[in-house]
């Protein structure tokens, strides 16, 4: 099995409804999100996936969060902006046009991250 990862970042505001500490006031990250492809096999050129591509298609998704209120995004309205729910959404939005992603990581600190994938 082969792997690729590439990484893009966004800056953005956020709040977590209904949690108790300091993480329930108005802050903000400079998250950095980490996309993994695998695949079997590779391409003619011995790529199992173009880097500049999915570099694009990242760029793409995650200008949707980029210096925004998370909070204000439909996708948000129901559940918290947390980095678990953050990461499951550029997933699936990944998912839509590049069957071969199987996980996205999304840190939102030196030291924190939290990962969503396909198993």
């Amino acid at each position: 099995m082969f792997r690729v990862k590439v990484e893009g970042n966004f800056s953005a505001a956020h709040r977590l409804r209904g949690y108790l500490g300091k993480c329930e006031a108005l802050h903000g990250h400079n998250w950095r999100v980490e996309v993994v492809v695998s695949g079997k096999r590779l391409d003619r050129c011995g790529m199992l996936f173009d880097f500049s591509k999915l570099k694009a298609r990242l760029r793409e998704v995650l200008e949707n969060f980029d210096h925004r209120y998370l909070n204000d995004l439909a996708c948000f309205k129901k559940c918290n902006p947390t980095s678990e729910n953050i990461a499951k959404i550029i997933f699936l939005e990944l998912k839509k046009k590049n069957p071969g992603i199987c996980a996205v990581t999304v840190w939102e600190s030196e030291n924190a991250a939290a990962t969503y994938s396909k198993e």
